[in-house]
């Protein structure tokens, strides 16, 4: 058997696709871009690297049931709610857990669920790439994003010297925060940075390691998870006791940031975070004004809109420019391209009885 695996982080609440997102059908869980559901489209992209059989699914409890729905041929014991959310540090120490169980010497990938990627044999030659530098020793390895613009929405991976001759690996000086527009241009002029996309790869005991040296209360608590599967403790109850103690952190806080032994393998694939509204324009033809439409609309004198609409329902727009209509069953949002930032805060203040 392979000792390969995947594991696809899908938990988070999505709340810049409100109203389409929702607490227990999140983004990810829906067709944002793409005829599929966003985990689905994950699932499919890594299925020519690893076996099905070899894929996990770290999610949370209040969508677990969606997960397994969408995606069927996971096995159900490889779909993981965590009872509470922790960030990403205790994510990835408990998919360490859960391979070094199948696997002492597995080596995994860690990967977001809610990422655009059409180029699917290029992503699948980045990803064995990073298996086979993260399996020639004790490497975190993580995937770098080619910047195409200043972004000011990303972290940035500041790249070091080229440590392989035959591939296209290297050394991490630094990782750095959200810059300013300003320190984004100088980044994309000096050809030395990339985006964190927060893909990694490496081998279960290596990020252990890591994590002990780096995060060790947290690592205490992963070690008294893996003690209690081990005797056979049902997962459900063992992370019902320990999950709500564990800490949280971020896994760039908790070990990138600090580790010595970090490569970086530029992305071989087009890459895009969707990260709210706006960016779907970049995924569908619009028509000659720039109007972007999903479902049923019509569209007169108007510019520049991006239209969503659920079961049948017709949207009609007349002489307005630059917005984002969505329309579902029970709510509809008509907003400004510029305000679509803000849609987090609006949803805070629509109600639990929406969300």
């Amino acid at each position: 058997m392979s000792n390969r695996f995947v594991v696809i982080m899908a938990g988070g609440r999505g709340e810049r696709f409100w109203p389409q997102s929702r607490l227990r059908r999140p983004k990810h869980l829906l067709p944002i871009v793409g005829d599929k559901a966003m985990l689905a489209q994950a699932v499919d992209r890594v299925t020519g690297v690893v076996p099905q059989e070899n894929v996990f699914i770290i999610t949370n409890v209040e969508q677990r049931e969606a997960v397994l729905e969408i995606c069927p041929d996971v096995p159900p014991t490889q779909v993981v709610g965590e009872p509470v959310g922790r960030d990403t540090a205790a994510a990835v120490g408990l998919a360490a857990v859960l391979i070094q169980q199948r696997s002492a010497e597995g080596a995994f990938a860690i990967l977001p669920a809610d990422h655009v990627i059409h180029d699917t044999i290029g992503f699948q030659n980045t990803l064995n790439l990073g298996f086979e530098t993260a399996e020639k020793g004790d490497f975190l390895v993580t995937i770098g994003i080619e910047p195409t613009e200043p972004a000011t929405g990303y972290g940035y991976i500041y790249r070091g010297e080229r440590v392989c001759d035959e591939n296209p690996v290297y050394k991490v000086r630094r990782f750095v925060e959200k810059p300013d527009l300003e320190t984004a241009r100088s980044y994309l002029a000096s050809g030395e940075y990339v985006w964190n996309a927060g893909m990694f790869v490496w081998q279960a005991a290596t990020v252990r390691k890591a994590l002990g040296q780096y995060a060790p209360e947290l690592e205490r608590s992963l070690a008294a998870i893996q003690d209690e599967l081990s005797n056979e403790g049902e997962i459900v109850d063992v992370l019902g006791r320990h999950y709500p103690d564990i800490q949280k952190i971020s896994v760039d806080f908790a070990v990138m940031e600090k580790a010595d032994n970090v490569l970086t393998i530029p992305a071989a694939f087009d890459w895009d975070d969707v990260g709210e509204w706006p960016a779907v324009a970049r995924h569908y033809e619009p028509d000659d004004a720039g109007n972007v439409a999903r479902g049923r609309a019509i569209v007169q004198d108007a510019s520049g809109n991006i239209v969503y609409s659920d079961e049948g329902h017709l949207i009609a727009l007349l002489g307005v420019e630059d917005l984002i209509v969505v329309h579902t069953e029970d709510a509809t949002l008509v907003c400004h391209k510029d305000k679509a930032q803000k849609i987090k805060d609006l949803v805070r203040r629509v109600g639990e009885e929406l969300q």
